[in-house]
């Protein structure tokens, strides 16, 4: 007998293991409250057992197939009409899984750094919002959870979450705004997948073999990495050393009682670390592909200020990259140009050239910007106004993705021209005119030949700025907002600022 029930168990136990392997596991995006994109077919994937029959039935379609020898299966649906009425996402094999309230609409993949992550409830106007998000339960919020890793994955999780009051807190607040527009305008639901991470550079984000098409940069950024995994071990001894430090300082603060304002040490880069190379891309892009997207949004650059000679190359690069691993062509890609902030210099210009990297990535099609020099916080590089930057992304989707007649973008520089002892600057984008609604039009400077920015007088005539400064009688070239936290005034007549520029390539 006892024999007997010693076979029964272990039976039992292979049944189990069996079953386990055999279970169908979808993608990790399709979970209750998900939004599905409209307009384009709708891959939906996962793995079973090697040879598993699959089915997957959705809005009235059934799409069958059999995983391969590694246990992989995809079907794509057909194209979906926008729908905001919640079905049940179906999918069959040995086992069967039903998702509900899942909906059709415009499913947006938004990544960055801090900026992009910070959420809802610690922007301006939270107390109003969050309560008032409750009115919008057809905008779907989904947080991928942060992982590194050295190969790309195949899993990531994260759970859809419906708007209401007791969720969009915790939302990432850019991209919730955007949203908010985006459904407001179109009537269709709206869907954000938010895989950011905080302080991250942008070749964390950069897939690897996006690096083959930039090999003077990947070159660069491998020496960097490399230095730093050599550095590691001693950087680790010296940390944990001075992290013990702090700790009996805190320790001994709190025993008598008295003020504790030291900052703790920060933990070196090493192996696992945020910063890996593709270490990103690996763990919390690639298993998000091919998921049906309408396009991307971007909040990042902080991280690479110091770096800007090299980020236009890495930036195109991340962005060609994604757009192949998703095989949905060029979708649209838009992203946030940093603010103003003073870092360690207001009146420097590391971010100046960061900037323009990042408007000279809109040579890459379907891609565009918004500038907000004019709502940063110069102490403080979270600004806390990421309404208007949702706006302004979503002003750029709305006319650019979705054929609305909708002014997307601040005056251009068109050309500068000599006129008199200045320049007479010239520009696109005007929608209305220019206008300074500062007063004084500030954020103008001249140089001559000595390569020497002076402040200059501006003042608008006929949608031209003249531009002129007694310290600059014979000027070469003019900036505009070309500091790390410039006071820039130029505004069209939509509200929209003016993008930096400059008419010099020094």
């Amino acid at each position: 007998m006892h024999s007997r029930l010693r076979f029964l168990a272990f039976f039992s136990a292979v049944l189990f293991a069996v079953d386990l392997h055999a279970v169908v596991v979808p993608a990790p995006l399709f979970t209750d409250n998900a939004v599905l994109q409209r307009d384009k077919p709708v891959p939906v994937w996962g793995t079973a057992e090697a040879g598993e029959k699959v089915s997957v039935a959705f809005a009235g379609q059934s799409r069958s197939t059999t995983a391969d020898a590694a246990g992989r299966w995809r079907v794509d649906l057909a194209p979906l009409p926008a729908n905001d009425e919640p079905a049940e996402l179906v999918i069959t094999g040995t086992n069967t899984l039903t998702f509900a309230n899942i909906l059709v609409g415009e499913v947006w993949l938004v990544s960055g750094q801090s900026n992009m992550e910070w959420t809802v409830k610690k922007t301006y106007d939270a107390a109003l919002d969050i309560p008032a998000s409750a009115r919008f339960p057809l905008i779907r919020h989904i947080q991928i959870a942060k992982k590194v890793s050295t190969s790309p994955l195949a899993t990531a999780s994260g759970t859809w979450k419906v708007a209401s009051a007791s969720t969009t807190g915790d939302f990432s607040a850019a991209a919730y705004f955007f949203a908010l527009d985006v459904h407001a305008v179109l009537n269709v639901p709206v869907g954000i997948i938010n895989s950011s991470w905080g302080g991250t550079p942008v070749e964390s984000w950069t897939d690897s073999a996006a690096y083959q098409t930039i090999p003077t940069e990947a070159t660069i950024v491998q020496d960097r990495w490399s230095k730093t995994i050599a550095a590691y071990p001693a950087a680790k001894v010296k940390f944990d050393a001075d992290l013990d430090t702090w700790k009996a300082d805190q320790a001994a603060a709190k025993a008598a009682n008295t003020p504790f304002t030291k900052t703790a040490p920060r933990a070196p880069a090493g192996p696992g670390h945020q910063n890996t190379p593709s270490g990103l891309y690996n763990g919390m892009i690639a298993p998000l592909a091919p998921y049906a997207l309408r396009g991307a949004l971007w909040y990042q650059g902080e991280s690479n200020a110091s770096k800007a000679s090299e980020y236009r190359a890495l930036f195109s690069a991340m962005i060609t990259g994604w757009r192949a691993q998703f095989a949905q062509g060029d979708f649209p890609f838009y992203w946030v140009q940093l603010a103003n902030f003073k870092t360690s210099d207001p009146a420097g210009t590391e971010w100046a050239f960061l900037r323009e990297s990042q408007t000279q990535t809109l040579a890459l099609p379907a891609t565009g910007q918004a500038v907000i020099t004019d709502i940063g916080d110069v102490n403080d590089i979270h600004p806390r106004n990421k309404k208007n930057v949702g706006r302004r992304l979503a002003r750029l989707a709305l006319a650019r993705a979705y054929g609305q007649t909708v002014p997307d973008s601040g005056p251009v520089f068109a050309k500068a021209e000599r006129a008199g002892d200045g320049f007479r600057v010239s520009f696109t984008q005007l929608h209305g005119g220019l206008r300074a609604p500062l007063n004084a039009l500030s954020g103008f400077e001249l140089a001559g030949e000595d390569k020497v920015f002076k402040p200059a007088a501006a003042k608008i005539e006929n949608d031209t700025v003249l531009v002129t400064s007694s310290e600059v009688p014979a000027p070469a070239a003019v900036r505009y907002a070309w500091r790390n936290a410039p006071v820039a005034g130029l505004f069209n007549n939509e509200g929209l600022p003016a993008v930096p520029f400059r008419s010099d390539t020094w």
